[in-house]
Parts: structure tokens; C-alpha cells; sequence
């Protein structure tokens, strides 16, 4: 399929559409070269140096690689900026089911890979959350968004007790959709408060070494947010 003539108004922004479409559509195969930027150039009647740029963005973007003396090779059919606000765009029930996926593997891995220096990061991340605590149990109002911020090192800290890079990875680009689902759930009196013997339960399985105790507890610390996020969901259904 021919590539459409880009306009005259954000000529970059217009090719780097028009090239995310045509790789996302499948006119070039993964692991196949694009047309080189003279080709590009003629068939989007703009100039080289425009293509040159979008094929920059791509290439930042992580669909396409550039291999000098070879040219411009595309390595993937989906834009990771455009999956990222796709998680970004979810609702906290997505985002909670899609966090026990992550968080019981790591917590499985954990519980034999860990190091004492991990222990002790999630140790140090429950204290000073409920350092914040009123005699309720509830986040101090001034102190929401730290609140947060400690309960998402806790779990960074385990996930990152896994010793997975990609997992880490992962993890770390998605928690900031946990972090905007938390202070959501924080904000709302039906949702249920933070338990921390929930989360030293998961800690302390860890540390016994026993993965499936670890995945068990993972699974439990987030079940319940994710059955009051579902009950709330069927009580506003029409």
C-alpha cells in the first residue's frame, strides 16, 4: 500500500504517523528493511531530511533500527509510547489484575533469590509508611502522595528481589498506573485501607525461602482491593 502524501503543517509529526502506521500494518515485515529515505521521500513528497527525522523518532521508539552500511530495519509492529498510554488509559481494576500477574512471578522468584538488602528495603518502606498512620490506620491527608510513594518502594523492592531485569523493567515502566491507581483507591472511603500484616506476610514468605507461599501471599494482598474495585464496579452497573 502506497504511503499517503504528508502536508505541509508538522511535516514530521505527519511522516512519523504515516511510517508508525504503514510498520504497524504490517507494510514491512519485522526483521525486513524499510525503502531507503530517497524512496520515503519521493513517495511522501517531502524532503529527506524530514524522513531522516521521523525515522529517528521510530528508531527511538524502539520499531525500527537503523545498522550502518545496512540501512533501517524494522524490529517491531507496535509502538511501546502508544501501549504505555494504553496501560495509562486503564482502570484501576485493569491495573490491579494485570499487578498480581506481575507481583506473584516476583514474588515466586523472590523467595529464592533474594538478598538480605532486599528484606530490609521492604522492612524500611513499611515503617516509614506507618510512620504516616493516623490512630485509624489511614494516611495523614498532608502525606497521600508519600504515603503512595512508600507502598510503591515496597513493592518495587520486590519485585526487584527477583533479580530479573526485564521483569524490573517491566515493572518499573508500569509503576506509574499503580501509582495513579493507588492514590485513587486512597481517595475513596469504599475502597479497603492498606494492611500492613498483609504485606509483612509477603515479606516474611519471601524471606522463608518458599515460592509458593510467596506467590499465595502476593495473591492476597491484592485480592482484596481487586474484589472491592469489582464490587464497587457492580453497584454503579446500570
Amino acid at each position: 500500500m502506497a504511503l499517503q502524501a504528508a502536508g505541509r503543517q508538522s511535516l514530521v509529526d505527519t511522516v512519523v504517523e504515516q511510517l508508525r502506521a504503514q510498520v504497524a500494518a504490517g507494510e514491512w515485515p519485522v526483521g525486513e528493511r524499510i525503502p531507503t529515505e530517497h524512496a520515503l521521500a519521493e513517495q511522501l513528497q517531502v524532503g529527506r531530511n524530514t524522513v531522516r527525522e521521523a525515522v529517528r523518532v521510530l528508531v527511538h521508539a524502539g520499531m525500527l533500527r537503523s545498522r550502518q552500511g545496512e540501512g533501517t530495519f524494522v524490529v517491531s509492529t507496535a509502538d511501546p509510547a502508544e501501549i504505555m498510554r494504553g496501560v495509562q488509559r486503564a482502570g484501576v481494576r485493569d491495573v490491579l489484575e494485570l499487578r498480581i500477574a506481575l507481583e506473584a512471578e516476583a514474588a515466586r522468584l523472590a523467595a529464592t533469590r533474594h538478598e538480605p538488602a532486599d528484606l530490609e528495603r521492604m522492612r524500611a518502606a513499611l515503617d516509614a509508611q506507618t510512620e504516616l498512620e493516623d490512630d485509624h490506620g489511614q494516611p495523614d491527608a498532608d502525606n497521600v502522595e508519600l504515603y503512595a510513594h512508600h507502598d510503591i518502594e515496597f513493592h518495587k523492592a520486590v519485585v526487584e528481589a527477583a533479580h530479573n531485569t526485564a521483569l524490573t523493567a517491566t515493572y518499573t515502566w508500569f509503576s506509574s498506573s499503580v501509582r495513579e491507581a493507588l492514590l485513587t483507591a486512597l481517595g475513596d472511603r469504599d475502597m479497603p485501607r492498606v494492611l500492613h500484616g498483609d504485606h509483612r506476610d509477603l515479606m516474611e514468605a519471601i524471606a522463608s525461602g518458599d515460592p509458593d507461599a510467596a506467590d499465595r501471599a502476593a495473591r492476597a494482598l491484592l485480592e482484596r482491593p481487586k474484589q472491592a474495585v469489582e464490587a464497587l464496579l457492580a453497584d454503579r452497573r446500570p
